[in-house]
């Protein structure tokens, strides 16, 4: 690895000077993993910086200067990182691979055309909604990190028929098997609101609700409204953060809007108080051409 120079390069294409970073950063922003995964390369003997392995997490790197490699393949930062949003349908995993051989989200969105995509955060198999893809591994860790709070909108249709004052032990916060869950946001869903979940009708003896957290537990939506004794027959999350799911279908995927890219860099950037009260998730589309894609 090189020394740190008094008078840094600047970059012709930014503008910006080029200084050393961590390499774990240098390795989330080049997409090769999340920041957590990338200290996980690290201390496995995986990463090599100018031929030699680098195990010292805080190790740092120059981008212009240094020759970084996982497992002998080279990588580089993104001149610029890729987001894109899937319409995951039910019966894939969420997962880039599967060693048993069931379908997964890679095979929906295109890996050869934008390397190191990996998906921020999971859906059960049998769950749709949107699914946010990403070659940014930093700000896909931050995303995820619970002091930003970032709200995720579900809608669900439960077993039973349920009234709104049932729904208040998940506003104040439910206590599961893993701990007490934060304050949700939730009401009572009519038909045509809930026609993604139940596009023929609500059926009778069931309710459709809709749920935003600011957590990810693993089947949280599910155990939370299990909890109060209606399990969930089907699940879809609609928003994830400012992201809208609109204009797609089912299977497919389109790239994010610049709007959309800096509105998810604000959500990324900004901790807030759990529990607090927001109307931000509810912004209004971008106005870039979309493309989707199947």
């Amino acid at each position: 690895m090189t020394e740190t120079r008094e008078l840094p390069p600047i970059d012709p294409k930014t503008g910006e000077m080029i200084v050393p970073i961590r390499l774990q950063r240098f390795l989330a922003r080049s997409g090769v993993a999340s920041r957590r995964g990338s200290e996980d390369l690290m201390t496995a003997g995986r990463v090599t910086v100018n031929g030699e392995v680098v195990t010292q997490l805080g190790s740092k790197v120059d981008p212009a200067r240094d020759v970084v490699a996982v497992d002998g393949v080279r990588v580089s930062l993104n001149e610029r990182p890729t987001y894109l949003m899937l319409y995951k349908p039910a019966g894939y995993l969420t997962t880039m691979s599967d060693p048993q051989g069931r379908p997964c989200v890679e095979e929906l969105v295109p890996t050869e055309r934008y390397p190191g995509l990996y998906p921020v955060g999971r859906l059960d198999k049998d769950t749709t909604g949107l699914l946010l893809f990403t070659t940014d591994g930093d700000m896909g860790q931050r995303l995820l990190h619970p002091s930003m709070h970032v709200e995720k909108t579900y809608l669900a249709l439960v077993d039973g028929r349920m009234s709104d004052v049932q729904l208040n032990p998940l506003r104040r916060g439910i206590m599961l098997d893993d701990g007490p869950c934060q304050p949700a946001r939730c009401r009572i869903l009519d038909g045509r609101e809930a026609l993604v979940v139940a596009p023929d009708g609500i059926p009778r003896g069931t309710t459709a609700v809709e749920v935003i957290i600011r957590e990810g537990r693993k089947n949280q939506v599910k155990r939370m409204l299990g909890k109060i004794h209606h399990p969930v027959l089907r699940l879809h999350r609609s928003r994830f953060g400012p992201l809208e799911l609109t204009d797609i279908q089912p299977g497919s995927w389109r790239l994010l809007t610049d709007q959309e890219v800096q509105k998810l860099t604000d959500a990324s950037s900004k901790r807030r108080k759990a529990g607090a009260g927001t109307n931000e998730a509810s912004g209004g589309r971008a106005k870039n051409t979309r493309k989707v894609h199947a």
